[in-house]
Parts: C-alpha cells; structure tokens; sequence
C-alpha cells in the first residue's frame, strides 16, 4: 500500500510539473510570437517585408514552435528556462529572415542601403545570442537534449536562410545554397547510412566553425561586401564546414566499424 501510494504520489508530481513547464513554454511562445508580428507590423516596411512575407515568417515560427513544443518531454525540467526563451526569440528572428527571402520577390531590390544594414545588425545580434543560451543553460544547470536540439536546428536553418539571401543578393552563385543544405543532406544520408546516426562527442571545431558560418554569411549581406570578396569569403565558408562534416563522417565510419579507439581529428 505504502509503495502504492508514494507510486501515485510521483506520478501526480510528474504530472504536476509537465503541465507547469507546458504552461511555461506556450507562455513563452505566445509571447514572442506577438512580439515578431508586432516587429512586422511597425518595421516591415522598412525591409520591404509585404503581406506575403510576414505571413510566411509567421508560418516559419508556427512550425518551429509546434515542433519544439512537440518534444518537450526531452527538456527534463519543470520551467522552459532562460535559455530556451533566448532561443525562442533567435527562432523569431530566422523566421523573419525566412519569410525576406522565400516570399519578398527580388531581395536585391526591396533591401539595399540602410535596409541592409539593420538586416545585418539583426542577424548579428541573433548570432550572439546563439552563445547566450547555452551559456544560461550551463549557469542555470538547464541544459537538455531538447535546449540542445532547440537550439541546433534553430542554427541550422538560420544558416540555410542566410546561405538563400547571399545567393538572391547575388554576393555568390548557387552553389552558396550548398552551405545551407549540408546539414539536410546529413540527415537524409543517417537514413541511407546506418553508421552516420551515431553520437558525435562535443566538439570545439564543431562550435568553432558554426560560429564562422555565422558570421561570413552576416558578411556578405553588407552592401560594401560584393563580388569577388564575397565570393571568396563564401569559399572560405563552404570549405570549412565540408572539412567539419568529413571529420564527423570519417569518425562515425570508423566507430561503426570497430575502431572505436580512433581518434577525433580537429577537436
């Protein structure tokens, strides 16, 4: 009876703090939410942000909400936290980038002279904030699978939406979309190769030249940055994240096929 009882006991206190941490984080989500249409609403105009786009960006924010609220069972803590809300808000701003450039028409015309650099500031600023909230998750003891994936695809897709806007700025050729893509093209190839769904061990380099992506595709959407600068800064982007994915790759197949005492080059 007494197992029983403190059995139900825990129970209602999972409960209990499930519901108090879904609270918290549609709270939170809402909340950014009126603040990315409100940004649109009084700043749009400025970035030639039409009714198309801020719809999409919206759209954008709607998915990335319902698929991070969809897997908060992996946070493991009974409030969303300061770092999860820092990404939330770093999810607004990719969706407002996505809708720039999937529904603003030529960007290279609705963005140019000041436009451009307030685009580039904001981005800058969603960039440094990528480093604020693993460092809140840390300081707070908060971090989790779910912060931590949060904030991963959160990167991932800001870099694709960066990698689109260089290309229609005309700052590099298509193949710049590629920088944006390598992350899909990973994931889709872990369904064809068993091996590359391994875990990969934390990694400075990883870190390192996210961080470079980051920052060489806010580059190039300065309007003093153009071709052949820009190209070259693209390369340099490209090369870095090729030389990243082949590192993991080359450790995931060497693990997979029993060496597991093989090295991590690049750590």
């Amino acid at each position: 009876m007494a197992d029983w009882n403190a059995g139900h006991l825990e129970e209602r206190t999972a409960r209990r703090v499930n519901r108090t941490l879904s609270l918290d984080a549609y709270a939170v989500t809402m909340l950014v939410a009126v603040l990315l249409v409100a940004s649109m609403h009084f700043f749009g105009d400025r970035f030639g942000m039409d009714t198309a786009a801020a719809s999409v960006a919206f759209v954008i924010y709607a998915i990335i909400s319902a698929i991070a609220l969809g897997n908060l069972h992996t946070h493991g803590f009974g409030r969303f936290g300061l770092a999860n809300v820092v990404t939330t808000v770093r999810a607004a701003i990719t969706a407002l980038m996505g809708g720039l450039v999937l529904a603003s028409g030529d960007l290279d015309v609705g963005l140019h002279g000041d436009a451009l650099w307030v685009l580039v500031l904001v981005v800058a600023i969603a960039l440094m904030l990528d480093g604020v909230d693993g460092y809140l998750a840390r300081k707070t003891h908060t971090a989790s699978r779910f912060g931590a994936r949060f904030d991963m695809e959160v990167d991932a897709l800001l870099i694709f939406f960066l990698s689109l806007a260089a290309f229609e700025l005309g700052k590099a050729g298509v193949w710049v979309l590629s920088i944006g893509l390598m992350r899909y093209a990973y994931v889709v190839a872990q369904t064809a190769f068993p091996a590359l769904q391994g875990e990969l061990p934390p990694s400075f380099r990883r870190k390192a030249i996210c961080v470079v992506q980051g920052v060489a595709l806010c580059l190039l959407l300065a309007p003093i940055v153009a071709p052949p600068v820009s190209t070259w800064i693209a390369v340099g982007a490209f090369l870095s994240l090729t030389y990243s994915f082949a590192v993991d790759i080359i450790h995931l197949l060497k693990v997979a096929h029993g060496d597991q005492a093989a090295p991590l080059q690049g750590r």
